[in-house]
């Protein structure tokens, strides 16, 4: 194989039309995220003829004279009946600057954990404000779900400024509360905008009714918020998915761990420990895409191949072994509880992190989160769908695991069900933004059919 030498100037990557932000909607029923989103895609001209022409018709028929852009995104029938959005609706559209993926995730309250599945992976969320009630419950709920998951940006538009005369008193007043709330959270960079989705100001172009604002458009803020890091500035972190063995007469030794890597940089020549056994090796080589490289960084998809031939198998880490994770049975996270039926203290589940899947059992659960004031109450004993709480999870194999707050893939996991498959709860491991002041909930008793441990 030909060797392709990469230096670490090859590890910044141009943040042009190539680079790509993730980013989710949110906001309080009729706040207008749906038409924001319509607003967005119709005026960069990511809409194709067939599709404007639907929602004309579509509109026309519910005697609406101007087009419903809400329901670009609105696609189920409850939503288009109700006029709400009860689902998380993905769009994908670029302009010359940058690629989007978008979530546009419900309001009500009981659509939580829809919020939390769009912004999990989100770069970006974008909180939605009627500017005629300013900051309500539901959207200091968003705030502190957008602080738990730990999405870095976080823009505040202020809708429907049409409603209000376009003041600047009232943008202000708005900006000011959710500025000082989402700060107290620990979100770290906050950009208020004020629109009008509806007729389009400052969504896509700068508005003439709001001269006295100077800021950027939506739009123009996601072209150009900085969304590439520099994947050296965090420890490697690579689960290993799949382990090749060709045994053919042109490999007849060959042996690699495919897979990508979640964070950082690997290098050939790097120390690095295989987890959850210990055991120690150094990096041979770094195959990728058909080609030997000598160094390859997150999010890359390769072949590692390692000096010495030692047990790795699919669900092992594969990290540098001055800063490997630790590793543990207990798992102390924050959660949000996504199933209907409810999660319990003694529950029985399998927890999937990264590639690897162990059984676990609920050992305690010593708070659930209040968002409406952050308070938490203690000992619930169990959490259901939209909760979000702390748990502590005894599993039956030790797991390599990061705190969240370090590392969104390696520190997030889920709990299934081990009887059907079901998504029960999505976890980040770690403290939150908010601790317990409970005191611990009574330890959970012991299972006879030997998921004790």
């Amino acid at each position: 194989m030909s060797t392709t030498n990469t230096t670490r100037a090859d590890l910044t990557v141009d943040a042009g039309a190539t680079s790509l932000l993730r980013f989710a909607t949110a906001g309080s029923v009729d706040d207008g995220k749906s038409t924001l989103v319509g607003r967005l895609l119709h005026d960069s001209k990511s809409v194709l003829a067939d599709q404007l022409e639907a929602v004309e018709h579509a509109s026309r028929n519910r005697g609406q004279e101007a087009p419903d852009l809400a329901l670009l995104t609105d696609g189920l029938r409850a939503e288009r009946e109700q006029g709400i959005t009860i689902d998380v609706a993905y769009r994908y559209f670029a302009t010359p600057r940058r690629r989007f993926i978008l979530a546009d995730t419900p309001g009500h309250v009981q659509y939580t954990r829809n919020m939390v599945t769009g912004a999990s992976t989100a770069e970006l969320a974008v909180v939605l404000v009627d500017a005629r009630n300013g900051v309500v419950e539901q959207t200091r709920r968003h705030a502190a779900v957008a602080a738990l998951l730990r999405v870095p940006h976080v823009v505040l538009a202020v809708n429907k400024m049409d409603l209000v005369d376009y003041q600047e008193s009232v943008f202000a007043a708005i900006a000011e509360e959710f500025t000082a709330y989402a700060g107290s959270l620990g979100v770290p960079e906050i950009t208020a905008i004020p629109i009008s989705a509806l007729a389009g100001d400052n969504v896509v172009s700068p508005s003439a009714h709001m001269d006295w604002y100077g800021g950027p458009t939506v739009l123009e803020h996601l072209e150009t918020v900085p969304v590439v890091a520099d994947p050296s500035d965090d420890p490697a972190r690579f689960p290993v998915q799949y382990v090749i063995r060709p045994q053919t007469a042109e490999h007849p030794d060959y042996r690699g761990y495919a897979g990508q890597i979640a964070s950082g940089v690997l290098r050939v020549g790097d120390a690095v420990t295989v987890l959850p056994s210990g055991r120690t090796s150094t990096v041979e080589g770094i195959d990728a895409l058909g080609q030997s490289v000598d160094v390859a960084w997150a999010p890359q998809s390769v072949t590692l191949r390692l000096a010495d031939d030692i047990d790795v198998s699919r669900g092992d880490l594969i990290a540098p072994t001055a800063a490997a994770p630790s590793v543990t049975q207990d798992v102390e996270a924050t959660v949000c509880h996504v199933a209907d039926r409810p999660l319990a203290v003694g529950q029985r589940v399998l927890l999937k992190h990264t590639t690897r899947t162990v059984k676990a059992i609920v050992k305690e659960i010593p708070s659930r989160l209040t968002l409406d004031d952050l308070s938490q109450h203690p000992a619930p004993g169990e959490l259901v769908a939209n909760d979000i709480g702390r748990i502590v999870v005894r599993t039956a194999a030790p797991l390599a695991l990061d705190a969240y707050a370090d590392s969104r893939r390696t520190g997030s996991f889920l709990l299934i069900d081990p009887s059907d498959g079901t998504t029960l709860t999505a976890g980040m491991a770690g403290t939150a933004f908010a601790e317990a002041t409970a005191d611990p909930a009574p330890e959970g008793t012991t299972d006879d059919e030997g998921w004790d441990f």
